[in-house]
């Protein structure tokens, strides 16, 4: 017995003491560890070494430092510069702007057009027959890419566009597509000439769990077609039925088309992920900056584990702060930390109308509890919430005073903020900011309400969940 106590507190005492020596965790992710290893030390000691530190490695940071350097020479003109803000942005949006361009380099460059995709069918339509026309090269990476119709259809399409001499790479997650890469799809892709890589690979599990975090991921969405067209938004490479977790269908996205200087931008998010996963070298060959008439500004923004901590929280904060009249947010996954709360709860109280359209019917039941911790006080401060109901609304938008989106594959949770490496596209333009509000508009008329009087008539056992939950959201 006295040998088992004395693990028992050695084993706590050196995780709580690891846990104090981290100058990078925020003290409520900091309490909420100590929580957990409070009430199951032995289990929570397991969970923080498993999950308790975001950390690729040297080698990695090593090698993102590297390639961003051998980028960079070569491709100065793409990144913009910081008189683009000050240029083409209205003044109060001109410091969420310059924030964003902080994460990763890339500033607001003009003469970008876009067009929203009618639905998931459309978008898969309007990207094959751009893969079917592409004449030098086709860039993909998605996070989940699955065998189903649409899986199925965008590999035989980059098989068609390979045979053709089209330059064809293909990347995907090790863990979000390790069916796909395990599929006779993935070789038949090889055998036709299509370069194929695995971000972040499961191929040594033990390692990586010893070294890093197995569920550190390549959250990205990114499509970019000869140079000239990139596709933004939250959609994966699967059917909308989502057959892994059908009974959550369908799962609603949203995609934007683009043309312009942003597409080369997202380009060389596709083509760091690229090297890293490959070693090879910068290959400038596939970049082109082409600006329209008339055209927006708008700029990509990669955001990961190998950037600094808390880029993304901090983005949607200063987006949130700039705000006039109107913000309207759409997220699957919401386990906010306290400076995103803060500063919705803040702009509500200033007077901006906060719409916020959540799921009803979550995959995560965790996340959901999570999110529900957070009502009260958010209805309280004067938000309007919306569930929808029409299956899992997977789109992830930000719209501002009908002039500003942000787009992409970010949620608002941990993992979008420190875990996964996210793409997103910002920009200002009144036509495809109100095309966003319209389909914005949409979810809402397929929600319900959520309104504080059914909020404060919660069971009791509803709402001590609801906040346990949200207590530990910092670690989720």
């Amino acid at each position: 017995m006295t040998l088992l106590l004395l693990a028992h507190f050695m084993i706590v005492t050196a995780f709580t003491v690891r846990i104090l020596l981290r100058d990078d965790l925020s003290p409520p992710a900091r309490l909420a560890w100590f929580i957990i290893l409070a009430v199951v030390p032995y289990v929570g000691s397991g969970l923080y070494f498993l999950f308790g530190e975001v950390d690729l490695g040297h080698h990695a940071e090593k090698r993102h430092k590297q390639v961003f350097d051998e980028i960079r020479p070569q491709a100065g003109v793409i990144f913009g510069d910081s008189g683009g803000c000050e240029a083409l942005i209205d003044p109060y949006y001109q410091s969420a702007f310059r924030y964003a361009s902080s994460i990763n380099g890339f500033f607001p460059m003009a003469g970008n057009q876009a067009e929203l995709m009618a639905d998931e069918r459309a978008t898969n339509a309007a990207m094959i027959a751009d893969i079917d026309r592409a004449q030098s090269h086709v860039h993909v990476l998605y996070y989940i890419w699955l065998t189903d119709g649409t899986g199925t259809e965008v590999a035989q399409a980059l098989m068609r566009a390979s045979k053709r001499g089209v330059t064809c790479r293909a990347m995907a997650d090790g863990l979000g597509s390790r069916a796909l890469i395990r599929s006779p799809l993935w070789t038949q892709m090889k055998e036709a000439g299509v370069q194929v890589a695995v971000t972040l690979p499961l191929n040594r599990p033990i390692l990586t769990l010893l070294t890093s975090r197995i569920d550190l991921r390549n959250h990205r969405k990114i499509t970019v077609i000869d140079g000239e067209i990139t596709y933004c938004g939250s959609r994966n490479c699967a059917d909308p039925e989502f057959l892994p977790k059908a009974r959550f269908g369908p799962w609603v996205d949203i995609m934007l088309r683009f043309q312009g200087p942003v597409v080369a931008q997202n380009q060389l998010l596709f083509i760091s992920d690229w090297m890293q996963a490959t070693g090879e070298a910068f290959d400038p060959g596939a970049l082109k900056v082409e600006c329209l008439s008339p055209g927006f500004p708008a700029h990509a923004i990669g955001d990961g584990p190998t950037e600094r901590n808390g880029a993304t929280p901090q983005l949607f904060s200063s987006l949130f702060n700039c705000a006039q009249s109107t913000i309207t947010l759409t997220t699957p996954y919401f386990v906010p930390d306290a400076t995103v709360l803060d500063a919705l709860c803040a702009a509500a109280h200033r007077g901006v109308r906060v719409t916020l359209i959540f799921p009803q019917k979550n995959d995560s039941w965790i996340v959901a509890a999570a999110s529900r911790g957070y009502y009260r006080r958010l209805l309280s401060s004067g938000c309007h919430i919306h569930e929808f109901k029409a299956g899992l609304l997977h789109a992830k938008t930000l719209t501002i005073d009908d002039k500003v989106t942000l787009i992409g594959s970010s949620n608002l949770d941990l993992r979008s903020f420190d875990l996964n490496y996210e793409n997103n596209v910002l920009l200002q333009d009144a036509r495809i900011t109100q095309a966003v509000c319209d389909r914005q508009a949409g979810y809402i008329a397929q929600s319900d309400p959520v309104l504080l009087e059914a909020v404060r008539t919660w069971p009791r056992h509803e709402r001590i969940w609801h906040n346990v939950i949200a207590t530990i959201g910092p670690v989720l």
